[in-house]
């Protein structure tokens, strides 16, 4: 069945992005931008598309949720077995995508991608609400499994055996990407939308791209 989606249109008129008004670091463009993204009716300004490259050289991509990010890069955690896991122990290139259609804008940052310290991994683990330590636990992530009971099985018997303070997974924990790239993608009007990247040349260097 055909669905015409041609009239689905969007008037970009909110902002605009000027090189008078550029930082010379992408990082604290970045928080500027992630502020105006909290501070709006945005329900998760810190979901973002993880994009990996699997064993065929074929792009994969998934939403996950920013945990932290500072002057070296963007930290995110999960199962490292999963098969994002799997992808980045061969090719540690990933790319994220930020979209925040509230406020016209999206953010897509290249770069590489390492695993942090198993300290830092523990703590944040430990921070969590209790039931999303114990579903670390219960899933093996990406795995295939026959039906949904295993997983409600799993979870009541770790509710039994661990009642408090459940341990991190050895193999759940967190990854930082480093940024070589980032692009700020404004939407203005008529589709002359404003494109600014920053590509690291030994220091950022900052170019306008064509809409």
């Amino acid at each position: 069945m055909k669905e015409n989606l041609g009239d689905l249109r969007v008037n970009y008129d909110m902002f605009q992005l000027l090189e008078k008004d550029l930082p010379d670091n992408p990082f604290v463009l970045y928080k500027k931008w992630f502020e105006d993204a909290k501070n709006s009716s945005i329900m998760e300004p810190n979901a973002m598309t993880l994009g990996t490259l699997d064993e065929e050289n074929k792009i994969k991509l998934r939403i996950v949720l920013l945990k932290e990010f500072n002057a070296d890069g963007f930290v995110f955690f999960t199962n490292y077995t999963s098969d994002k896991g799997k992808q980045l122990i061969k090719n540690d290139n990933a790319s994220l995508l930020f979209f925040w259609n509230e406020i016209h804008r999206q953010v897509r940052i290249e770069g590489n991608v390492t695993k942090i310290s198993r300290e830092e991994s523990v703590t944040y683990f430990n921070s969590r609400p209790y039931e999303s330590r114990i579903g670390a636990l219960v899933s093996n992530q990406s795995e295939i499994i026959e039906n949904r009971e295993i997983l409600d099985v799993k979870y009541k018997q770790l509710l039994e055996m661990y009642p408090e303070n459940p341990p991190c997974p050895e193999n759940w924990g967190g990854y930082i990407l480093k940024p070589s790239y980032f692009e700020f993608w404004q939407g203005r009007e008529s589709r002359l939308h404003d494109r600014i990247v920053y590509k690291f040349e030994e220091n950022w260097k900052k170019y306008r791209l064509s809409p």
